[in-house]
């Protein structure tokens, strides 16, 4: 691969080395670094001095972020930082956990704090130096911690603080350790890029000589060898990531690739004819699976999320293997993102927010050899300008994004045909009215409609109705790790609303959803 112009003369890429405490936002702060050219890898927490030093032969390590996570310093299994790592004299920024455990390892104080500060805060910047150059006074920031850092040994000295929080932000006199107890990485820290930009050119001097496409080659290559002879299938359902992942295996193995597309019954209307048609226009061997019956089946009574996720997992690795034996493959290949990986709770110390169920779903014994993710470690804004780079339709690259077990996590509760098939309507509705405004269209992340399990009266022809509650959900976000509501004109909200309660006599009311994530998700389930 030829080198870019701003390569280092080694070969290597300069690196931010992000330590997971177990966040949720951990893979973000990865991205948000990448964002600036620089090339950012998460690595567990508890990594030891030698093995960051091992890190280093193939890349420039420049400096290390240490995550926020869910747990309490001075809790009996916390997780720690290995002391040799402060030592080796690279730059360190702590956010959250990490400012908090920085400064109880150098013997500082912290406490619980007289009061939890989650959310939009107002933070005060009392010397505007190294990370915080270029500050005003006054910073709007995200919080999120109940812990509290309210004294610092004395080759420490705080740099900003809150109405809660008396060291909300601080360094070491000497050397180049910091800590910010808030969240730069999220969109709701108005000025977080310059903080992250202070950290990663003026303190660790980095260059910016990396890009997501960068990760082409390598994942090509990996799949290469991982696969050698063999056949493998991957699961497509027509969304970025899983079409991104078929390209990608198309060019690695060729016609020993098999792309499978299961209609579950969950799909948005039209979808399989159009996941096929493309597909095969790319020149990818493709097969439709009708596995409706069999997928409405397992799920008959089934009300819990989790459940259905489950269940939904199993059935379709199920489906897959039942495929595999008929074509020979011995792998499996997903487009697992890393947002699915990190809501499942798949790191040591991370918390479960909730399963995904091509990550948690998948059924511990299965009968491939290995089941392959090239897009394990990307966030889906960096998939989409690698789908740009690998020349895919752009109806599939800004297409929004669809969970894997599809309406089946829309319809809330009991899932049954008719109710499926109300939804499938309902949603219908909501993209056609939303897509009459390109502008509006172009700003979205998603926009979609959630069947409840709650009823509520109406009237419909001067007579009492008695149907189901529709909310809607419609959010603006860059990856998904954070998303905001989007204020949509209450003209469309109206059109939207009215369409729905005249073509569906089984829904009375619709409600629009105005929560920002966090604190909640996404998607309801």
């Amino acid at each position: 691969m030829r080198k870019s112009k701003s390569e280092s003369r080694d070969g290597k890429f300069d690196t931010i080395v992000v330590l997971d405490f177990g966040g949720q936002y951990c893979h973000l702060i990865a991205r948000r670094v990448r964002e600036q050219g620089v090339y950012s890898e998460i690595v567990p927490c508890d990594i030891t001095a030698d093995a960051l030093q091992r890190m280093s032969e193939k890349l420039n390590i420049k400096g290390m972020i240490l995550s926020g996570g869910p747990s309490s310093v001075y809790a009996r299994d916390a997780p720690k930082l290995d002391p040799e790592i402060m030592k080796l004299g690279i730059p360190i920024l702590g956010l959250c956990y990490g400012h908090q455990l920085i400064a109880y390892l150098s013997g500082g104080k912290v406490e619980k704090g007289s009061e939890r500060e989650y959310g939009s805060a107002f933070v005060t910047i009392d010397k505007p130096t190294g990370i915080l150059e270029n500050l005003s006074r006054k910073e709007k920031v995200w919080m999120s911690h109940y812990d509290t850092v309210y004294n610092l040994p004395s080759d420490f000295e705080a740099l900003a603080h809150t109405e809660n929080c008396p060291v909300a932000a601080f360094r070491h006199k000497k050397k180049p350790v910091y800590g910010l107890q808030w969240h730069p990485e999220v969109v709701h820290t108005e000025h977080g890029t310059i903080m992250l930009r202070n950290f990663i050119f003026r303190i660790c001097r980095c260059q910016a000589n990396w890009k997501p496409s960068s990760l082409i080659e390598r994942a090509i290559d990996e799949m290469k060898k991982k696969v050698r002879d063999e056949n493998a299938i991957i699961a497509l359902s027509g969304g970025i990531d899983s079409s991104t992942a078929t390209i990608l295996a198309s060019r690695a193995i060729g016609k020993q690739l098999m792309a499978v597309f299961v209609d579950h019954g969950f799909m948005r209307e039209g979808e399989p004819e159009f996941v096929e048609k493309t597909f095969k226009q790319l020149g990818v061997n493709i097969i439709i699976i009708d596995a409706k019956e069999r997928f409405l089946r397992r799920l008959q009574n089934v009300t819990d999320p989790e459940e259905k996720r489950r269940i939904i997992g199993e059935e379709f690795v199920r489906v897959f293997e039942e495929n595999a034996e008929k074509t020979g493959s011995k792998y499996l290949i997903q487009g697992t993102i890393y947002p699915d990986r990190i809501e499942s709770g798949i790191r040591k110390y991370s918390e479960k927010i909730k399963s995904h169920h091509n990550v948690a779903g998948i059924p511990t014994h299965v009968k491939f050899e290995a089941i392959i993710e090239p897009l394990r470690d990307l966030y889906k804004d960096e998939v989409r300008e690698i789908a740009k780079s690998l020349g895919l339709p752009n109806e599939i690259i800004y297409r929004q994004p669809f969970p894997g077990p599809g309406l089946a996590v829309r319809v809330i509760g009991e899932l049954t045909s008719d109710r499926v098939k109300l939804l499938k309507h309902a949603d219908r509705i909501v993209a056609e009215e939303i897509e009459k405004r390109q502008d509006l269209k172009d700003n979205l992340w998603q926009y979609f409609a959630i069947l409840t399990d709650t009823k509520s009266t109406g009237v419909k022809g001067d007579s009492r109705a008695y149907g189901y509650v529709l909310a809607l959900r419609v959010v603006e976000s860059r990856e998904a790790m954070t998303a905001s509501f989007a204020r949509v004109p209450y003209d469309i909200l109206e059109k939207i609303s009215t369409r729905i309660t005249n073509e569906l006599p089984q829904i009375t009311r619709v409600v629009y959803d105005i929560t920002h994530k966090p604190p909640a998700t996404i998607e309801w389930e």
